[in-house]
């Protein structure tokens, strides 16, 4: 399972989700949802992605896009781990056009991935794009889903866009070789932050 392990908080213990296999997702609207697991979620997926991109950017500042590839590899994973650890839930990253293969979707993201495509496709902003939703895990516990899209940004581009400068394209050959995640345009759906709460 690519997601980073749950650590126990306080007196709060949760255990790693068997996260469901074909259950697809249902409509969601956060009004229906616990308002603090809600806001709990776009903040901690908020946090996640502020601090990869300021990573992101600080490497690439000193060190141009190659150092840049070496925290989307690491880094990554990384700050996933410490937020899952800190907000006691899974966190990660996923997308139809996959680079790391660590971070392929189970079947309940991927239907919603497909569905953010088509949204995405039929004019709704990649930025404004999020799915809610409760479902049961494999034994039953009663856990929050939450995913947020991710839009192709000018930082991307450097190394998920159409002309990839010829030291980080080989780098990427090198690292992934069944690498999908190039040809992006700015804007456009990148892939999506994925979150999972255990719910009392």
């Amino acid at each position: 399972m690519r997601y980073a392990p749950i650590l126990a908080l306080g007196a709060v213990l949760f255990s790693a989700i068997a996260l469901p296999r074909q259950q697809q997702p249902t409509a969601g609207e956060p009004d229906a949802l616990p308002e603090k697991a809600v806001q709990l979620n776009r903040a901690v997926m908020q946090k996640f992605s502020d601090t990869l991109k300021e990573t992101l950017q600080q490497a690439v500042q000193n060190g141009g896009p190659a150092s840049g590839m070496v925290v989307c590899r690491d880094k990554a994973s990384q700050i996933a781990t410490e937020l899952s650890t800190e907000a006691n839930m899974i966190v990660g990253r996923t997308s139809l056009k996959l680079r790391n293969p660590n971070n392929a979707p189970d079947n309940w993201e991927l239907a919603v991935l497909k569905q953010f495509d088509a949204r995405h496709a039929q004019g709704e902003s990649a930025e404004k794009l999020e799915f809610f939703a409760i479902i049961d895990d494999d034994q039953g516990q009663k856990t929050l889903r939450y995913m947020k899209a991710i839009p192709t940004t000018t930082l991307c581009l450097s190394c998920h866009g159409e002309n990839i400068n010829p030291e980080v394209d080989a780098k990427l050959n090198e690292w992934y070789p069944n690498d999908k995640a190039r040809g992006y345009q700015e804007g456009e759906l990148r892939g999506a932050f994925t979150l999972a709460t255990p719910l009392p």
